[in-house]
């Protein structure tokens, strides 16, 4: 099959440079690996991301069966992915002329934006009409719930994206609860399909190298930099843990810590709760490093007000290291609360105090649940296993563009 990925501000060449910045993440990691292994089975996979430094190639091999295409949309340089909107019409022009001389079997488009970049170019095509499937990895309705005023998105983001739901051919959830979210929009659920996220087994496991550390308790937190992550939620949960230690691993690279507003927000935090002695900020890590901080921690910490997926517990858990994780989005489905690892209320440090608690106290509860984890890891989130429903996702797409043409 081929197929043809949109990921207009994500590109999975960042996946393989460090981690944490404040528009890197997720969905690049995502986008890699979910290319990487329909690779592997055969696909012929072209992911399409905006260029964003003149001195990029149009085309470069990312993988066996994958290649990525740098779409001239906008300055060639970093822009917000919130301020790259007035650039879709150039991104879908460019895609509309590349699909003419070569059309895919379906396109995926991941975000909003390159749902909007899909449907503008498919539905220009000449010939028989190419099937849509459209992963969102964040809603703005939940981002708007959770951050109000401070939401930086275009206003008319919830609009399209409820549009690109009625509009496609299917919709990839990544967690049930986003299901339940597009359900409230008014998008018809019917062609709706939860495919949860994968985790490389490989480079994720409980063997290896762990980072050195000291005798007492050690808490990890891996995340982007921003405030929705909830770290400074960790930060006050540490003020009921003695012996206990926080590294947080993620935003800029270690040398400019010391001038990242978030940064200097958390440290406030710390300062203000009598921990600053027992936080550490490591800035950004490479991938290949995150295996052995996460091998280290006697527990990972993720506790963001909302989680659209939640691959740092997945990581966590192939590691074979329980999570003590918020009780929002994509958690409630990656963490088996009470065997995997607990889940607690969002914004609540001494919930998540009690929780990480009671857990350090019992090192052989913590086995238990780190088996565990190990165990649904590998049985439910391989990408393997993730990127064949993907395909049939796919495979049924095309079914229902040949009914509605």
């Amino acid at each position: 099959m081929r197929v043809a990925m949109i990921s207009e501000h994500a590109s999975p060449l960042a996946a393989r440079g460090g981690l944490g910045g404040a528009d890197g993440g997720g969905q690049n990691v995502f986008v890699a690996d979910l290319a990487a292994e329909l690779g592997r089975q055969g696909h012929h996979v072209t992911v399409h991301t905006r260029r964003d430094d003149p001195g990029l190639p149009g085309r470069v091999r990312f993988a066996p069966g994958v290649t990525v295409e740098h779409v001239p949309a906008g300055p060639a340089a970093e822009v917000p992915k919130d301020e790259l909107v007035r650039w879709m019409p150039d991104f879908a022009r460019h895609l509309e002329r590349r699909w003419a001389q070569e059309p895919p079997d379906v396109v995926h488009a991941h975000f909003w934006m390159s749902g909007m970049a899909a449907l503008w170019a498919t539905g220009r095509l000449p010939g028989p009409s190419v099937p849509v499937v459209q992963t969102y990895h964040a809603l703005g309705t939940v981002k708007r719930r959770h951050q109000g005023d401070r939401d930086t998105s275009p206003p008319d983001r919830v609009d399209w994206e409820r549009r690109i739901g009625r509009s496609v051919d299917a919709i990839i959830a990544t967690c049930s609860d986003e299901t339940r979210e597009l359900a409230g929009m008014g998008v018809p659920t019917d062609h709706v399909a939860v495919v949860p996220c994968g985790v490389d087994l490989g480079r994720f496991r409980p063997d290896g190298p762990a980072e050195p550390r000291a005798a007492r308790h050690r808490l990890v937190a891996l995340s982007r930099l921003v405030e929705r992550k909830g770290v400074d939620t960790a930060i006050r949960a540490l003020a009921h843990l003695p012996g206990t230690e926080l590294v947080v691993a993620g935003g800029p690279p270690a040398d400019a810590l010391d001038a990242d507003p978030e940064v200097r927000r958390l440290r406030d935090v710390a300062a203000g709760a009598g921990v600053a002695g027992r936080v550490t900020f490591t800035g950004r890590r490479g991938r290949d490093e995150v295996p052995a901080l996460l091998r280290s921690a006697d527990l990972v910490v993720t506790l963001p007000w909302y989680e659209p997926f939640g691959m740092v517990p997945l990581e966590a858990m192939a590691c074979g290291v329980p999570v003590v994780a918020t009780a929002v989005g994509g958690h409630l489905d990656t963490v088996a609360d009470g065997r995997t690892g607990l889940l607690v209320p969002p914004r609540d440090p001494a919930g998540a105090a009690r929780a990480i608690g009671d857990l350090l106290a019992d090192g052989d509860r913590r086995a238990r649940m780190g088996a565990a984890a190990l165990l649904r890891a590998r049985l439910d989130h391989s990408w393997e296993r993730v990127a064949r429903a993907t395909a049939d996702v796919y495979t049924r797409a095309g079914r229902r563009r040949e009914v509605r043409a």
